[in-house]
């Protein structure tokens, strides 16, 4: 089991590792690999702030979470910076 200790909060982590990409992240992967235990809570933080989150179901039938590059106001500046 591969294992990240973060060094900065998880939002900030999360931020910059999903936003303006393609990648997807379960809470599977996001607690096997970064050490993310409840990422439906950092998700709706994220929300609340102001990012746009999309929500998908994978092949597996798991809940899949990725970031717009825009937020909800339309800027594209880092939110957790």
């Amino acid at each position: 089991m591969a294992f990240t200790t973060l060094t900065s909060t998880q939002n900030q982590f999360l931020e910059t590792y999903l936003r303006g990409t393609t990648r997807t992240l379960t809470s599977a992967q996001a607690a096997a690999t970064f050490g993310v235990q409840n990422l439906r809570a950092r998700v709706s933080e994220m929300r609340q702030n102001g990012l746009r989150i999309r929500k998908t179901t994978n092949s597996r039938g798991r809940t899949a979470y990725a970031v717009s590059r825009r937020d909800v106001f339309g800027d594209q500046f880092k939110l957790y910076a």
